[in-house]
């Protein structure tokens, strides 16, 4: 009997999430903070160092120094900005949406240390002097921009203009900002044209007041920064630049463009895959895909987060990846089918049977994407957040949500007697009374000896592997800025450009590097490599000729070789302490064999996309080394699927008693899980082509890295892991002094080989 009420309330329920989607969606991304990679800003990192001798760098300095800092940033009118302490003695400023980034520049790091000084160089009045938020751009008599300060006692005033009277004839009063001790008088200086020196006025009459205006040759604009940074305060402490970066506005656009374009492209694919391959199922997965992408958005607009470039590529892959555990279970269920239980028996089981592989994948990428999140820095911290929110929200979608939707329709009866609707052709349906197990299946692998040509697969990693040695010893790793230091330069044009040209304009900036490569749809845009770190002056100057060349903000950052050598050796740790998490979960879900076999081949994976890197001269950055690490994470995926199924073909054969034995467990769980091996990888490979196709070109070798993995991945999956797995036991069964030989026993094997 067909219960239309369950049908019915998929259909309410359904209707209900969409209709909160559709009415809350607009809201949602309205309110999600853009970084500065897709609205265009500036970042800059800042070690901390002391403004006088003796002085003390400790966690009240930091803070009152990140106070001071956004103090500032709000007399620029940045509506977000975010201002965080990392270590002991750095502090990174993030500005995104900032106009004038030269402005920015300035504001952070001028001290901003007014001070009022005789003729002979003595301190008469300091910042410490001015009224709480006393100071404001003004017009002098003359019409001209000036500044006026408001002081805490007119009378001290008094008393200074009287003293400076009294030193005549060198009566005046010299006015500083950011003046530092041990410096020649202020004639000197002003004859060097120091833009530290404001003025130096007359003082004619003692002048008992408050209100005191100070005139030089200002625009109203510097007028104006100059009264915010007297109210800012001075900074307590030097502040040098680490490391710093910038994102013209039309870069940042474009970007979001044409990441979000490549998004709406993937996920599509991944529905009609979906849905032409496990019909019913694929429908249900296509639901709750839907929600997962909503509810990503939501959460991260709870958690006030800032969405990077990466943060939406981990978006997209995310959901290539949540696919996964609907794979997973759907091809459970199509099993539980093809042995003869009904559609209700057949979801029962293949969800409780699912339900801890899918539990061991996501554990294990979740481990990598905790390791990129602490070691990682500013948008690689991005993706990390966004892909350690994906894996926990997928599990509740694809786990929970597909089986609540599921069961409505398995529960209703209309597909009774009906496995065509879950992707099963009733030919492959045996009858309870043949008695068959799922892990009995015939699968259209079966002709297929994994472990009869392990030697052959060892041997042909172990030449690639050589090969990719071979390579990295003569042509390295093609290093960004992130790890060698230096200035990287991009520029949009309006037009075609070509090497020749962008190194001209380059060179006529004061630049001077061969190091160009050019790139986009029509060679529009030029990146420049130099290999020194550039000052706040010098990229300001920088970027004001290139944009008068060019028509568009460019993107410039540096990178300190302190910051490069630190980055690289974080980037070492990820990497270990990322296989050394995973070591430990394997082996305590499954066994140390098991452990060692998964990370030699992911190691294996790692290798060859840094090989390929090395041979196709790709730059090796930050969001690499995430590549890496999602690749560690998630290419171990399938590696559990086949070792979970493994341990259920050995509970089935209860003891291992010769090398045909191991062999078979091998060979049977290869053989029933490499169809949803290949389907899972399927998924996030659309994901990512479609990045490469038509993303932006900023996260292209990113893209590529994670192509690579997979597709190593994959092949290490199916070819490298299980196969160690059965030299490993081979080996103990000798040790236990079994004698029959994998090799003696086919002999005597009716299994079909190739």
């Amino acid at each position: 009997m067909v219960k239309r009420s369950r049908i019915i309330a998929f259909f309410l329920i359904v209707l209900l999430i969409g209709s909160a989607m559709g009415l809350t969606t607009q809201n949602i991304l309205g309110n999600i903070k853009l970084g500065l990679d897709l609205q265009g800003g500036f970042e800059v990192l800042y070690e901390v160092k002391p403004a006088k001798d003796g002085q003390v760098i400790d966690r009240d300095t930091l803070v009152s120094t990140a106070e001071a800092l956004d103090r500032r940033v709000n007399a620029l009118g940045v509506s977000e900005p975010n201002i965080q302490i990392e270590g002991e003695d750095r502090i990174r400023v993030q500005l995104a949406g900032v106009t004038d980034q030269a402005e920015a520049r300035e504001m952070l790091s001028t001290q901003a240390n007014l001070s009022f000084r005789d003729a002979n160089d003595k301190l008469m009045l300091d910042g410490t002097d001015l009224a709480e938020n006393g100071a404001k751009q003004s017009f002098d008599e003359n019409n001209k921009p000036s500044v006026s300060i408001t002081l805490k006692d007119g009378r001290k005033f008094g008393d200074v203009t009287k003293e400076i009277i009294g030193n005549a004839p060198d009566n005046q009063l010299v006015i500083w900002l950011d003046f530092e001790e041990g410096k020649d008088s202020y004639k000197e200086e002003r004859l060097k044209e120091e833009p530290k020196f404001i003025s130096a006025p007359n003082v004619t009459q003692v002048l008992s007041q408050k209100t005191v205006q100070i005139t030089g040759n200002f625009t109203i604009e510097e007028a104006t920064q100059l009264s915010n940074l007297l109210n800012a305060g001075a900074l307590p402490v030097q502040l040098e630049e680490q490391y710093s970066t910038s994102v013209g506005a039309k870069f940042g656009a474009q970007a979001l463009d044409k990441t979000i374009l490549a998004g709406i492209i993937g996920i599509l694919a991944i529905f009609v895959f979906m849905l032409a391959y496990y019909r019913l199922p694929g429908m249900i997965a296509v639901v709750t895909l839907s929600v997962y992408v909503y509810l990503i958005l939501l959460v991260f607009d709870w958690m006030n987060g800032v969405l990077t470039l990466p943060g939406i590529a981990a978006l997209i892959l995310g959901v290539g990846m949540a696919v996964d555990a609907n794979i997973i279970t759907y091809e459970r269920i199509k099993e539980e089918l093809k042995v003869g239980r009904n559609i209700k028996a057949a979801f029962a089981a293949g969800s409780k049977n699912s339900l801890s592989t899918i539990l061991d994948a996501n554990l294990t990428t979740l481990i990598a994407a905790g390791v990129l999140f602490f070691y990682g820095t500013s948008s690689v911290k991005g993706f990390a957040t966004m892909l350690i929110l994906s894996i926990l929200v997928s599990f509740i979608t694809a786990v929970f949500g597909a089986r609540v939707f599921l069961s409505l329709w398995v529960n209703s009866g209309l597909f009774k007697d009906k496995p065509g609707w879950f992707g099963v052709k009733k030919s492959e349906v045996h009858s309870l009374s043949e008695n068959v197990d799922t892990l009995d299946l015939k699968t259209r692998f079966d002709r297929f000896d994994f472990i009869r040509h392990r030697n052959r697969f060892f041997m042909a990693s172990g030449v690639l592997l050589a090969a990719g040695l071979i390579i990295l010893a003569v042509f390295r790793l093609n290093l960004g800025i992130d790890f060698a230091s230096g200035t990287r330069i991009e520029v949009l044009s309006e037009k075609s450009l070509t090497a020749q040209e962008f190194t001209a304009e380059l060179k006529g900036a004061g630049i001077e590097t061969e190091d160009v490569v050019i790139s986009g749809n029509n060679d529009e845009i030029g990146v420049a490599r130099y290999k020194g770190v550039l000052s706040k002056e010098e990229i300001a100057s920088l970027k004001a000729d290139l944009k008068d060349q060019f028509g568009t903000e460019p993107n410039v950052s540096t990178v300190s070789p302190t910051i490069g050598k630190e980055l690289a050796k974080n980037a070492f740790f990820a990497l270990l302490i990322a296989s050394v998490g995973i070591i430990i979960y394997v082996t305590v879900r499954f066994e140390i064999h098991m452990a060692i076999a998964a990370i030699v081949s992911l190691m294996h994976d790692a290798f060859f996309i840094i090989a390929v890197f090395s041979l196709l001269r790709l730059e090796v950055d930050l969001t690499f080394i995430a590549a890496i690490l999602t690749i560690v994470g998630y290419s171990i995926n399938d590696t559990i699927v086949t070792f979970d199924r493994m341990r259920e073909n050995l509970q089935k054969k209860r003891k291992l008693k010769t090398s045909q034995d191991i062999a078979d467990v091998v060979n049977r769980s290869l053989r029933q899980t490499l169809g949803r091996s290949v389907n899972t990888v399927l998924t996030v490979v659309i994901t990512v082509v479609a990045l490469l196709a038509f993303g932006s070109e900023s996260i292209w070798n990113f893209s590529f890295a994670l192509l690579i993995g997979l597709i190593s991945g994959t092949y290490s999956s199916v070819f490298i892991a299980a196969q160690l797995w059965y030299v490993f036991k081979n080996r103990e069964l000798k040790k236990k002094g079994e004698i029959i030989t994998y090799k003696e026993k086919r002999k005597y094997s009716d299994e079909p080989q190739v």
